[in-house]
This record gives C-alpha cells, sequence and structure tokens, in this order.
C-alpha cells in the first residue's frame, strides 16, 4: 500500500523541494543500520522518492540482492524543528531511461550530477509518512 502523497499539503511539498540533504536508513543482513547522506527527489504524483547512487554502494548492492519485492528503507530530511521521515520499500533500477529521469529530477532540486556510468537508482514506494514538515 502506497502513502499518497498528492494529498499532502504545500508546507509538505516545499520541504521536500527546498534543497535539503537527507540520510536513508537501510538494515544489513545482520541487523545493523546502514546510515548514510543523499539528494532525495520525491514525485508526489505517484508517490516514489528517488536517490541516486553508485551501483557498487552497500546500500544499492544490499537493495539488489532483494530483487523486485525490495527492502524497507527510510529517508528522513531535517532542517531546524521541521523534519519528515518516507518510509517504504526500495528497489534498484539500473535502466538507462530511470537513471536519465532520476538524474533529471536531482538537477531541478539540486545541481546537475556529473556523468557516472555507474550510476543506478534507488526507487521508493512511500507507504509511510512522518513528521511535521
Amino acid at each position: 500500500m502506497k502513502s499518497d502523497l498528492s494529498e499532502r499539503g504545500e508546507t509538505f511539498r516545499e520541504f521536500w523541494t527546498e534543497r535539503h540533504l537527507a540520510t536513508l536508513t537501510t538494515v544489513r543482513p545482520d541487523g545493523t543500520p546502514h546510515v548514510v547522506a543523499v539528494g532525495v527527489t520525491v514525485d508526489f504524483a505517484t508517490g516514489i522518492a528517488r536517490v541516486i547512487t553508485f551501483r557498487s554502494s552497500k546500500k544499492a548492492r544490499m537493495i539488489k540482492e532483494a530483487g523486485e519485492k525490495g527492502i524497507p528503507v527510510a529517508a528522513c530530511q531535517i532542517d531546524g524543528p521541521r523534519w519528515s521521515t518516507l518510509e517504504g520499500r526500495a528497489v534498484l533500477r539500473e535502466d538507462p531511461e530511470s537513471v536519465r529521469d532520476a538524474e533529471n529530477r536531482y538537477a531541478a532540486r539540486y545541481r546537475q550530477p556529473k556523468p557516472n556510468p555507474e550510476r543506478v537508482v534507488i526507487e521508493i514506494t512511500v507507504t509511510r509518512v512522518l513528521g511535521n514538515a
């Protein structure tokens, strides 16, 4: 069940389009958390959040191993007293069209990413939203 991000208020939309970094939390096979700083883009219409990364990163490898069933993740963004967490299931996309789309979304929110032939996309189907933003 995905969260309907299209019904969230303007404050929420602004917070997830302002230039802020976030953390992405995944869980290693031994149960310990793996938390890294990332840039996140949100497609409010589809309820999909995206993170671009290297194919060889730990997070990408863990998600790829899970296949299409994905793994549970949380992306959390904080700015002073405002915060928001997007929880959901993540899958890895490696096809050129998905990578190009994610790069364009990243460029619109942050800056144009440098070319990287090892780039992949973590797609998160958001199922729960927490926070006060």
